[in-house]
């Protein structure tokens, strides 16, 4: 008769389980989460003194907000909607009264719109309207009289572009023979260029503002680009800027320029009743 194992020989021993353990939590950064080895092959060595830094591709992150007076004229307030449609890099706001602290109210609605730059419709008189261009929150600011003021509803003309399209800004060759003039040229390049890949803009340009001087006066024409005929056609709206000072800060400010040939529409009311 055969013998019979023992128990312990037919026991196998089992193999050994390994303990389960929780991967290691990757770094977390500012810009997200980073594992070790990204992390070692990203960082630069700190000893290293011939670092070369790439460079970082500059945004343009303007932002216009646009609001006018209380109590404005219908005509001018159409103006400023008209504005806001050839702008889609802007942000409309309620309106503000035109009083002596006008320019602490609005910067602080410039500042807590999150916007770089202002235009400020303000109307006197319900016939006279007055135009501010600002450059938040350190300045300059231009203030202008606004004339001959003709918006798209009252126009009626054929051209037609789409809206949010990029427009091109050309300027006469007067803006670049005195200071000033190139300061507001500067101002007008900021504040009316939509950036580039905006989120509210379409990618390709089919409409042009034209910003003239004759006499002293800025002259702004909005024209549709035509691609079969290679020719442009008229938009809308128009208007003419008469600057009357240009201030070093915010809605005020020491006064950096004057327009000497500058007539306040009270003075010609006074000259020219009729």
């Amino acid at each position: 008769m055969a013998k019979k194992r023992k128990h312990s020989e037919t026991v196998v021993a089992a193999p050994q389980k390994k303990e389960e353990v929780a991967p290691e939590r990757p770094k977390r950064t500012l810009l997200g989460w980073k594992d070790k080895e990204a992390a070692a092959v990203a960082a630069p060595a700190e000893d290293k003194d011939d670092e070369v830094h790439q460079p970082t591709n500059f945004r343009n992150k303007e932002k216009v907000l646009v609001t006018c007076s209380r109590r404005i004229a219908y005509r001018y307030r159409h103006l400023m909607l008209n504005v806001v449609s050839l702008l889609p890099h802007c942000k409309k706001d309620n309106k503000v009264e035109s009083q002596s602290s006008k320019g602490v109210a609005l910067s602080e609605m410039v500042e807590l719109k999150s916007c770089s730059s202002c235009l400020f419709f303000e109307c006197r008189k319900h016939k006279d309207l007055y135009l501010w261009m600002a450059k938040c929150p350190s300045g300059p600011s231009v203030k202008f009289l606004v004339n001959a003021v003709h918006t798209m509803e009252e126009l009626k003309l054929t051209g037609n572009h789409l809206k949010g399209s990029r427009p091109l800004l050309t300027f006469s060759a007067n803006f670049d023979k005195d200071a000033h003039w190139k300061l507001l040229k500067e101002m007008i390049t900021q504040i009316f260029g939509v950036p580039k890949e905006h989120r509210k803009s379409k990618p390709y340009h089919d409409h042009v503002f034209v910003f003239s001087i004759v006499d002293d006066h800025i002259w702004f024409r909005n024209y549709q680009v035509l691609n079969l005929l290679r020719d442009l056609t008229q938009v809308g709206p128009r208007f003419c800027l008469n600057p009357i000072k240009i201030f070093g800060g915010s809605f005020g400010g020491p006064t950096l320029y004057e327009n000497p040939f500058y007539i306040s529409p009270n003075q010609v009311s006074v000259h020219f009743p009729w």
